[in-house]
């Protein structure tokens, strides 16, 4: 894929975050997960500062397989301010110098169950290697990407999930170890917090949308799209009764880098809307964005008396503590992500 945003979105990300860019500038990042979704936009975002608003930052970003990533975005490839670094993130190499800011993106993207210590060790070890870097380096911020999986399942009967939640993953099930993997990052920030001092800010995602998502992989909306996008119908193997919600790519860039400046220290925020949409209502969403519009399948049947299942946060904190809005509303970043995919064909 080697088309960058559009500049309605990369022009957004600039104007929502205008008190962010003098705290940038001139500064040094290091990044783990540069090549994911986060980091992708992460990677287009300052790319642009740099191109097109003369804000310099430098960018140090680990990836398995630069040379692969670079063939899929060769405007990346001898950049004058972003450097690749091949490594796996449980031992990577150091690089030398100061860094002022880690962002510690990267994790298992796969949740298989079957797998679970391949799920759960790297991001326990690369959790702890990227702290042990940012010590190394003086970085003065952290940032860490966790996830709402920490708080178990949802229960169906409380609409948004805050961050005071008491809940958690069942440490019996080999189902949890994503969330439990993220609980321990988390402890792991602490710890390094507490004993050298280092500013962890925590982001606990939940689920987004935009150009550069994976269109097979476990991600739904995902699946939708690519599902649309070869004219196939759009699936749903379960019920389509269960209630998500999607914050677009460009407000997720803002609140990231929002929290990493200005988040106080091991205070979670919640990244992800706060406005539900069940399975079912995606799906046709997604359907109708085509033309003609294609058949959405439902492959499950609705329990009788049983209340949906949700993975919806409450971001009012987030929102009011950061002064961050959620300004793109799903039925327009669905077409906007068809319109990036759409604009290649």
């Amino acid at each position: 894929m080697t088309q960058r945003p559009s500049t309605q979105d990369l022009d957004e990300i600039f104007l929502k975050g205008q008190t962010l860019w003098e705290k940038l500038a001139g500064k040094r990042f290091f990044i783990s997960g540069g090549t994911g979704f986060f980091g992708r936009w992460l990677l287009e975002t300052f790319d642009y500062l740099h191109r097109c608003r003369g804000i310099e930052t430098s960018l140090t970003v680990l990836s398995r397989s630069p040379e692969r990533f670079c063939q899929k975005a060769p405007h990346f490839l001898n950049h004058p301010r972003i450097d690749f670094l091949s490594g796996d993130i449980t031992g990577f190499p150091f690089p030398e110098g100061h860094f002022d800011y880690i962002i510690h993106a990267a994790t298992e993207t796969d949740q298989n169950a079957h797998q679970p210590l391949a799920i759960l060790d790297p991001i326990v070890a690369g959790t702890r290697r990227m702290l042990d870097f940012a010590l190394q380096s003086g970085a003065s911020r952290f940032l860490l990407t966790s996830s709402g999986a920490v708080y178990g399942r949802q229960p169906p009967e409380l609409p948004l999930l805050p961050e005071t939640h008491p809940g958690a993953p069942d440490p019996c099930s080999t189902r949890s170890a994503y969330g439990e993997g993220k609980r321990i990052a988390e402890q792991l920030c602490a710890i390094y917090h507490q004993q050298h001092g280092i500013e962890c800010t925590i982001a606990r995602c939940f689920a987004f949308v935009g150009p550069y998502l994976p269109l097979e992989s476990q991600f739904a909306v995902g699946n939708f799209i690519g599902n649309a996008l070869r004219g196939e119908p759009v699936i749903i193997k379960g019920d389509g009764t269960p209630y998500r919600s999607y914050l677009y790519a460009t407000d997720l860039i803002v609140w990231l880098l929002t929290i990493l400046l200005n988040g106080q220290p091991m205070q979670p925020y919640h990244v992800g809307s706060n406005h539900p949409i069940s399975i079912a209502d995606l799906a046709h969403l997604v359907a109708r964005l085509p033309q003609p519009p294609i058949r959405v399948e439902i492959q499950g049947t609705p329990r009788p008396g049983t209340l949906p299942e949700r993975y919806v946060p409450d971001t009012q904190f987030t929102q009011n503590r950061l002064e961050l809005q959620i300004s793109v509303p799903i039925k327009e970043a669905l077409q906007r992500t068809w319109a990036f995919h759409t604009a290649q064909t």
